[in-house]
């Protein structure tokens, strides 16, 4: 039986419906990811299954006692507290309990009868075992039980709702957009606890290697149609290209039809007398037809700005430091960019990205060392933030400010034609930023980007909340960019199709250069655990006099052990990504909670061999 199923299910806002007459079910155990056009209804969706979003038509039937938990796309600003605290938040009153239970305990004289009848509510409600639930999952998570969550980052913050999730012991786990915002080792650490967990998973995202991951069911929204695939990722986006297909091919004959018929009924005076009026009421059906069809948004039509070439070398990094409450970020880093390069950033959230990007832009002084740019540059800036729009202004001033036209490529545009590229209507144009979705804001950063002129283009996150489509055009459009690229990303696939070599941020300032894309880097560093100097053989472990007059004899021989272990653990732990690779793999889910939960032993293994060898060598 299933968990929860839609019958004719329909809703709408504004012009158009998001769901017209949607019957779809989900089952225990599914991973089932949401795909579909920004605006599409996807979020929408994700209310509905979980009981926030009432329908205007149609029913939603759920299971007797079914949990449904969600993870939310943003962190709620309510939340405050210790991370236990706010985890413990989830199981409502009886967290109150027990919060007041253990103050009580602090207090040296507290009042015994009110003690009392706490700790025998909260021994009656399961409050004690809830408590070690959800520390159990602070454990598995790798989270600091009585850390504030206010100072934690905001990937961690995520970690702690999905904690919180997850401590429910949920039916359904719905995700809106779980990967925004962290970094890809947080994105890999996602993938592999949601692969291990046994309950319902419905997804929506836009991070194709995730969903290519995670996903082993697609449901499309499409002009308020749901379209059910149980397949594979590259396979759901096979099928979605052919139902388009065949539908613009009967589009055609429709309208080839259609004008056909209208040429009849507009022929001379013989031929109205005549006229066959079962004809004419067809006719009429089919105009009726033709007004209520909703045609599939555009495409995004979107073109860089470029100027005129910059000199051969771009800038160059000699020996440059930077460091922030005493921990260094840029340690004596020194590179050079020639101009056409496509260079990706990537990194764990925290170890300096965005400040190496703000160094090479000169909004920060190297602490010593130097960076110089080269001649002709003109830099345009992507901000993750998107502190470069002006809230109360309109989408139009914000791009144009006051003028009517745009130049491009030394072509003049109209400001509104060259809008509708980025798919925003004339209406929409006037509308107040703050009006606006995330998806949107991203469209429109990226119009105000491309109106002008660049050779040297810096982007830090531009392909959060874009859709699929958009995120390949915007692909195709960097790719072949004239002008050189600095692009800091999370999205593997992205940097895959974009870029020509990366950087990769490490940690402690230390920055590594690598030919190629993300996939590219993992080949030649299969595992972020890798210490600096490479674990492949007894030979690499160096054996000073100073360290082995201090080990006792069974440590230097565990020493000298460590490596051949290590290696072999990322052997084993290269291999098993490597199957995970293949999309048949994930059909099979006992395999793949097998394989997932053998991958998170080697990591942890790997950690603790790595915390040991630093041990012996201080």
């Amino acid at each position: 039986m299933p968990l929860i199923t839609l019958r004719q299910a329909t809703l709408g806002f504004g012009d158009g419906l998001l769901l017209e007459e949607v019957n779809v079910s989900l089952d225990e155990g599914e991973r089932v990811a949401i795909r579909g056009r920004n605006g599409a209804g996807k979020s929408t969706l994700l209310s509905i299954l979980a009981g926030t979003q009432h329908l205007d038509s149609g029913e939603v039937i759920r299971q007797q006692n079914l949990r449904i938990e969600t993870l939310p796309q943003e962190v709620p600003t309510h939340l405050h507290g210790s991370v236990l605290q706010v985890i413990m938040s989830g199981f409502g009153a009886i967290a109150e309990d027990l919060a007041a239970y253990q103050t009580m305990l602090l207090d040296p004289a507290p009042s015994m009868d009110h003690l009392a009848e706490l700790q025998e509510r909260l021994e009656h409600q399961g409050g004690f075992a809830l408590e070690q639930r959800a520390m159990n999952w602070i454990s598995r998570l790798d989270l600091d039980a009585s850390m504030d969550f206010s100072h934690l980052s905001g990937g961690r913050k995520r970690r702690v709702l999905l904690a919180r999730a997850l401590a429910q012991e949920p039916d359904i786990l719905l995700l809106d957009e779980p990967t925004n915002h962290l970094d890809t080792a947080s994105i890999s650490w996602l993938e592999t606890h949601l692969l291990a967990w046994r309950g319902s998973l419905v997804v929506v995202s836009h991070d194709r290697q995730f969903l290519r991951t995670i996903g082993q069911r697609f449901w499309e929204l499409d002009r308020g149609r749901l379209h059910d695939d149980r397949c594979a990722y590259d396979e759901s986006l096979m099928r979605s290209s052919q139902r388009q297909s065949a539908e613009a091919s009967a589009q055609q004959l429709f309208d080839r039809r259609l004008a056909e018929e209208e040429v009849w009924i507009r022929k001379g005076i013989e031929a109205r007398r005549t006229r066959n009026e079962g004809r004419v009421r067809a006719l009429q059906a089919m105009r009726r037809e033709k007004a209520d069809q909703r045609q599939r948004q555009g495409q995004a039509s979107m073109a860089l700005h470029a100027a005129e070439r910059s000199g051969r070398l771009v800038l160059e990094l000699e020996h440059v430091c930077y460091a922030m409450a005493g921990q260094p970020l840029v340690d004596d880093f020194s590179v050079r960019v020639m101009r056409g390069e496509r260079i990706g950033l990537i990194g764990d959230n925290g170890v300096g990205k965005s400040t190496l990007i703000r160094l090479i832009m000169g909004t920060l002084q190297p602490q010593s060392g130097k960076i110089t740019l080269g001649t002709h540059l003109k830099i345009a800036y992507f901000d993750q933030l998107r502190e470069a729009l002006k809230e109360e202004a309109s989408v139009l001033d914000n791009v144009v400010d006051g003028s009517d036209y745009v130049e491009i490529n030394g072509v003049q545009k109209h400001a509104m034609s060259y809008l509708q590229d980025f798919l925003f209507s004339p209406r929409r144009a006037r509308t107040p930023v703050k009006a606006l979705s995330g998806g949107e804001r991203n469209r429109l950063l990226l119009a105000r980007l491309f109106a002008r002129p660049s050779n040297l283009l810096i982007m830090d996150e531009p392909t959060n909340d874009l859709d699929l489509e958009t995120l390949e055009l915007l692909e195709d459009i960097l790719a072949s960019y004239s002008g050189t690229l600095l692009l800091i990303s999370h999205d593997r696939a992205f940097l895959d199709a974009v870029v020509t070599s990366t950087w990769h941020l490490a940690g402690r300032g230390k920055i590594h250069d690598y030919i190629g894309g993300y996939s590219d880097f993992l080949r030649q560093r299969p595992t972020s655990l890798a210490p600096p100097p490479p674990l492949a053989s007894k030979a690499s472990v160096p054996t000073s006099r100073t360290r082995s007059t201090k080990l006792s004899f069974h440590e230097q021989r565990e020493l000298a052990a460590l490596p051949e272990k290590i290696a072999r653990l990322e052997e084993e732990q290269a291999q098993l990504y490597k199957c995970m690779d293949d999309p048949q793999f994930f059909l099979d889910n006992r395999q793949a909670a097998t394989t997932t939960a053998r991958l998170s032993q080697i990591e942890e293994e790997l950690l603790s061999m790595l915390e040991r060898w630093d041990a012996l060598e201080s």
